[in-house]
């Protein structure tokens, strides 16, 4: 048990060779975890576009009610408040927006083009 613990601890060089042909090296066969697979970046392209359809889909008030509420298209959400302060309304106001705007978008007509991304997960 200790030869194997040892032999655990002990750091192994990226280009350590792997096969016959020296041609493969160690750092080949790792994924880079830092970088998108391309079929996923790939899928977050066509719902971020399916997204953008949808909420223009909307009114222009709806769309960015829900885009400030939930961060789309921003860095961060907003609170009911701070969306209220930006369109010189109540908060209240605001969450009856961001409801309707929530119905519209569970109809048929729009939450179908969100099933094929929801049913792979």
């Amino acid at each position: 048990i200790r030869k194997i613990m040892k032999i655990a601890k002990e750091p192994i060089s990226m280009e350590t060779p792997i096969g016959d042909d020296d041609d493969s090296h160690l750092g080949d066969f790792i994924e880079d975890g830092a970088n998108t697979a391309p079929m996923e970046a790939a899928m977050q392209a066509g719902l971020r576009d399916v997204v953008k359809d949808i909420l223009d889909s909307l009114t222009p008030r709806e769309a960015k009610v829900l885009r400030m509420r939930f961060g789309i298209e921003m860095t961060s959400d907003h609170t009911l408040e701070e969306v209220g302060k930006q369109f010189d309304v109540t908060r209240e106001r605001i969450r009856q927006i961001e409801a309707k705007a929530l119905r519209k978008l569970k109809h048929p007509s729009r939450s179908d083009k969100l099933r094929s991304f929801t049913d792979t997960l």
